[in-house]
């Protein structure tokens, strides 16, 4: 069972006022300390209330540096991972994005604060559903939400400006180059064991690759672990 809060019922204000002073406090101390710079990204790590998008019983550690657990052994990231992996697609509110790995929402609606166009496959469809929802009742009409296999990525919406992926593939997977457009932009952690986050840039006849950090997160599944 996912133990989420109920949306339904409000927080006082002074509880919402000191998840702000919390939030403003992960920017300054987490994110710009360690060199996030764009000002969309800061914007948006500043406005998404991440608390909202992580179990109730994790509600009082929502701004901490760490990943937490969102239910089906799967994590919301640490909000320095977020920031960069939201940086270095270098989006703005025209960019089509396409997200693997919804997860929690969390990162969509990072995304959606910059862009107004937000795709996002998650493959298990219970975190699929709650995370459509949630984003829903929150404002981000904007994303859509799609349950299933992220290793196609998402062809009829396609060609993206930008791809990123939330969960560590092997390898990276063809499907979701070819649904970049020339000049795009996808950033995947790649590994098993040893993971690194990767930067993908998108010619017209080539892509080339980029290491920026190792990272730890977890697997892609599905068909990717078949090819």
């Amino acid at each position: 069972m996912i133990l989420f809060p109920c949306f339904g019922h409000s927080e006082s204000k002074n509880k919402e006022d000191e998840y702000k002073t919390l939030r403003l406090q992960m920017v300054d101390q987490q994110i710009i300390r360690r060199d996030i710079t764009d000002p969309n990204v800061l914007e948006a790590m500043r406005t998404v209330p991440r608390h909202l998008f992580v179990p109730e019983g994790y509600r009082n550690e929502a701004y901490h540096d760490g990943p937490l657990p969102i239910g089906k052994g799967q994590t919301i990231s640490q909000p320095y991972i977020v920031a960069i992996m939201t940086e270095l697609l270098q989006i703005d509110s025209t960019s089509k994005v396409l997200e693997i790995g919804t997860g929690s929402g969390y990162q969509a609606a990072v995304l959606a604060e910059i862009s107004d166009s937000v795709y996002s496959i998650e493959i298990i469809p219970a975190l699929a559903h709650h995370a459509d929802s949630l984003l829903d009742s929150l404002g981000y009409g904007m994303v859509q939400v799609r349950a299933g296999d992220g290793y196609k990525g998402w062809p009829e919406a396609a060609p993206f400006d930008a791809v990123i992926v939330t969960a560590a593939a092997p390898k990276i997977p063809q499907p979701l180059i070819e649904q970049l457009k020339p000049g795009g932009r996808m950033v995947i952690p790649v590994g098993e064991l040893t993971q690194e986050l990767m930067l993908i840039t998108k010619s017209e006849d080539e892509f080339i690759k980029r290491s920026i950090i190792p990272v730890r997160f977890v697997p892609m599944t599905g068909e990717v672990q078949e090819k």
